[in-house]
């Protein structure tokens, strides 16, 4: 089924950094070779999202989700015809930011795969409680004050990464938010030397 491959492809090269990572890699490379991963109907299916960055000042910005009760990156579900999670993520930024300039980043050719994780989502909107198996990508934008939020219960704020990492709630969004920082740190100190 070609929605499992491409999340399957996704996954091909990518090297989780721990044990519960690799456990939740394994799991979502089960759930892609079981037909629809993007299936909302199922107890655990597919979601995509992205932590954007402004690179000049290294700030990310985040979402306030009134249902997790917490800010976190962008992102979401899959609509019809969505395979590929890169184009979920980066489709999910733009309607949730209004940022017309997103890009994969550092390299704009070449989407970057930060972190996987198998996220508890509770109950709510007339869904019971289920989980997301959430593939999380790197997005910058050069246009940081044209955010505009989908709506006013989805606030979107930019966060200086220690700001980041004191108002997120869960621990795997935190450590997103850590290994963006070190590709910020590694980029922002290229481009000083160039």
């Amino acid at each position: 089924m070609e929605s499992g491959s491409a999340l399957a492809r996704a996954l091909q090269d990518y090297a989780p950094q721990s044990d519960d990572e690799t456990r939740d890699v394994e799991r979502i490379r089960l759930l892609a070779a079981q037909g629809d991963p993007w299936n909302r109907s199922t107890p655990l299916h597919a979601t995509a999202s992205a932590l954007v960055v402004h690179p000049d000042t290294a700030r990310v910005l985040l979402r306030w989700h009134e249902r997790m009760g917490s800010w976190l990156q962008v992102g979401g579900h899959g609509e019809a015809g969505e395979t590929h999670p890169f184009d979920v993520a980066r489709r999910e930024a733009r309607e949730e930011t209004g940022i017309p300039d997103l890009a994969s980043w550092p390299d704009p050719a070449r989407p970057v795969l930060v972190h996987v994780a198998i996220v508890p989502v509770p109950p709510g909107h007339g869904e019971p409680a289920h989980e997301h198996a959430d593939l999380r990508y790197l997005l910058a934008t050069g246009r940081p004050a044209e955010v505009m939020p989908e709506s006013r219960s989805a606030e979107v704020r930019w966060f200086s990464l220690d700001e980041a990492r004191v108002a997120v709630g869960p621990p795997n969004t935190r450590e997103t938010i850590s290994r963006v920082g070190t590709i910020l740190r590694r980029e922002r100190g290229v481009a000083r030397l160039s």
